[in-house]
């Protein structure tokens, strides 16, 4: 895990798609970020411990290699495992926030297009999902974020919300249909998406390029507020 600490970072991308502006000024609390998504070794000692159902490319020789991430499971599976790890540490582990994710991946470069810096790596077609090591790395050290797959993130898509979030802790709208994801994948033409880049899928769907990475750090105040609203 990586130590990301609370302050202000610059979210988005002015001159990016319609879907990345505007940029704008968020805070977040400190938090802890994998350095890599899931892995295969790992989950397969979730899949051992709970005897969940295996993602749909389990047995596939082309997603077999231990480090290479997990894909194929959904959003909700994606939860059961930072559940899971969250019971064997005693500490709370979740899917990272949009804004979380983000500020862990440009690793203190606001103005960088990629995790990474300026320059696009060069164009390749991958086969089958990379190691997770074999994605350059960001000045903090986490790697994998693009060109590997995409990674579910905690909140719910919403057009209206992007624009008008909160700036402290945003934590997504209070319902939608649709996850926000982020990261480059490994299926796409150009595998190499920028950090301010943004995606989304109904969380119970599996796409053999949706793997996920978790965080160490306590619900954010908003979620937990309104987690408390829709139990009481």
């Amino acid at each position: 895990m990586v130590e990301i600490g609370a302050g202000w970072f610059w979210m988005g991308w002015g001159d990016g798609l319609p879907g990345e502006r505007p940029r704008h000024r968020v805070w977040t609390d400190a938090f802890a970020i994998a350095r890599f998504p899931v892995t295969n070794r790992e989950y397969a000692r979730f899949l051992e411990d709970t005897g969940a159902a295996p993602p749909p490319w389990w047995t596939d020789p082309r997603f077999g290699e231990p480090a290479q991430p997990v894909v194929g499971t959904s959003w909700f599976e994606a939860v059961a495992y930072c559940d899971w790890l969250s019971a064997r540490t005693t500490a709370r582990h979740r899917l990272p926030t949009e804004a979380e994710w983000e500020k862990a991946a440009r690793g203190g470069l606001p103005d960088a297009r990629f995790p990474w810096g300026q320059d696009r790596p060069a164009r390749r077609t991958f086969e089958r999902p990379p190691l997770v090591t074999d994605a350059p790395e960001n000045p903090l050290g986490i790697a994998a974020l693009s060109g590997v797959c995409h990674e579910w993130c905690l909140d719910w898509d919403g057009s209206a919300y992007y624009a008008a979030s909160p700036d402290r802790n945003p934590t997504g709208p209070d319902h939608g249909t649709r996850r926000i994801s982020r990261g480059g994948a490994w299926r796409h033409q150009d595998p190499w998406s920028p950090v301010a880049h943004r995606s989304s899928l109904p969380p119970a769907l599996r796409y053999s390029d949706y793997g996920f990475r978790v965080v160490r750090a306590p619900d954010p105040p908003a979620l937990s507020q309104a987690t408390a609203t829709t139990t009481s």
